[in-house]
């Protein structure tokens, strides 16, 4: 069991990378780098138990798209980093019926800056369940999307997932795109790259606060996990900083989580990215320009 805190597949690589003898053979998983849209990708392939055991991940691929350049304000970084959202999807939904309903699922808690990714993205998602059911002489050419904003137990009395679930029976969607803010065990790593997985989520796991898992035993459907790391442990942050494998002891600040001090503005813009990039993976065929039109 890896003892420091982080939802990233690649990090859970690196923290058993670090820990092994230098001989060591990391079984059950393969890792390939990348490129798209200018931004730098790694990819892992967890394809069995060992794997699993290995970085205590379920198996499946995972995605991580470092976002450098939208960080600087580069020119064109917008675009080219929402394509590269869009293009990293896709490629996950292979499977995945093209006319097929999907659910966009925002999950956390928008009062919460850190936590309030998922339902920022909802604003941006373009639903169109409804106008492909009622003018589909004038929408027929769209995939019908629905979004949910699944809120927390906190506020609604209901887990996330037992909500996820009662909209799945109903709706009976052909795929679900489930997203999340996320735990990282490095400060270079916050508000700067972007996890896509096809493995489901199970929300709150990278702070400690685990709740019920959404992936395809739970929902029944494909479910596809889009996040970003927006807070670091405090423990793991101090253990990384003092270069020591040893989680120090934190007393009183134990459950301690650091987040950026502009983590408004941050959350705000990625949030845009990722929400057009799930819009722009859904509906191939729009630009965005179109986007901007259909949102504003």
């Amino acid at each position: 069991m890896l003892g420091r805190r982080t939802d990233l597949a690649l990090e859970a690589k690196e923290i058993w990378e670090e820990g092994a003898a230098e001989a060591a053979v990391l079984e059950g998983v393969e890792a390939a780098s990348g490129e798209r849209e200018g931004f730098h990708t790694e990819t892992v392939r967890i394809l069995d138990r060992r794997g699993e055991e290995a970085l205590g991940k379920p198996a499946g691929r995972y995605v991580t798209l470092t976002l450098d350049g939208l960080a600087r304000r580069e020119e064109g970084a917008f675009g080219r980093a929402a394509r590269a959202v869009a293009g990293e999807l896709a490629g996950l939904m292979e499977g995945v019926p093209t006319g097929g309903l999907a659910l966009v699922v925002g999950l956390g808690n928008r009062a919460i800056t850190p936590d309030a990714l998922g339902p920022k993205v909802h604003d941006y998602t373009l639903v169109t369940r409804h106008l492909v059911e009622g003018c589909p002489e004038h929408f027929g050419g769209f995939r019908p999307v629905a979004a949910l904003s699944a809120g927390v137990l906190g506020t609604t009395g209901m887990e996330s997932g037992e909500l996820v679930q009662a909209v799945c029976r109903r709706l009976k969607p052909a795929c679900v795109v489930a997203v999340d803010a996320l735990a990282s065990r490095s400060l270079k790593r916050l508000c700067r790259t972007v996890q896509l997985s096809d493995t489901g989520i199970a929300p709150g796991s990278g702070v400690g606060n685990h709740r019920a898992a959404l992936d395809r035993a739970s929902l029944g459907v494909p479910v596809l996990a889009v996040g970003v790391p927006t807070v670091v442990d405090g423990a793991t942050l101090a253990a990384d900083l003092l270069g020591t494998e040893e989680l120090p002891p934190l007393g009183e600040g134990r459950d301690l989580m650091v987040t950026p001090k502009d983590i408004d503005s941050q959350v705000a813009d990625l949030s845009k990215v990722i929400g057009y990039g799930i819009d722009l993976a859904l509906q191939p065929s729009l630009t965005l320009e179109d986007l901007d039109l259909l949102l504003s």
